[in-house]
C-alpha cells in the first residue's frame, strides 16, 4: 500500500507496473531531478524508501545496501544475506549456483 501511494503522488500510472518501469525509465533518462522511488523498483522496503524521500537522506537509522528509516532489525537481517550472497557468488563465479528462495518470507541464499 505505501509503495503504491509513493508513486501515486509522484504521478505514477499505479495501475500498470509496466507503465510504471517505463516512467521510472523516462525519469532515469531526462534532466529532471534523481527518482529516489527507483528504491521501491529495487525491492527497498517502502518506509524506508518514504524515509530516504521525507527526510532528504539524513538521520538513517543504519545505512547498507540502503538507508534504514524503518525496520532495522529487518534491515540488517538481509544486509546480512546480501554479504552472504555476494560471498558465495565470489566463490562460485556463478548465478546458476547461487540460488535465492523464498521460504515461508525468509530469503535464503545458497551456496554460501
Amino acid at each position: 500500500r505505501m509503495a503504491r501511494a509513493i508513486l501515486a503522488e509522484r504521478d505514477y500510472p499505479v495501475h500498470d507496473a509496466k507503465r510504471c518501469v517505463a516512467e521510472l525509465m523516462r525519469r532515469l533518462r531526462s534532466d529532471e531531478s534523481f527518482p529516489h522511488e527507483i528504491g521501491l523498483f529495487l525491492g527497498y522496503p517502502a518506509e524506508d524508501v518514504h524515509g530516504f524521500i521525507v527526510n532528504k537522506a539524513k538521520r538513517a537509522k543504519c545505512v547498507g545496501a540502503w538507508k534504514v528509516y524503518g525496520d532495522e532489525t529487518a534491515a540488517q537481517r538481509k544486509f546480512d544475506l546480501y554479504r552472504k550472497c555476494t560471498r558465495a557468488y565470489k566463490r562460485n563465479r556463478s548465478l546458476d549456483r547461487l540460488v535465492v528462495g523464498d521460504r515461508s518470507q525468509q530469503m535464503t541464499c545458497q551456496g554460501a
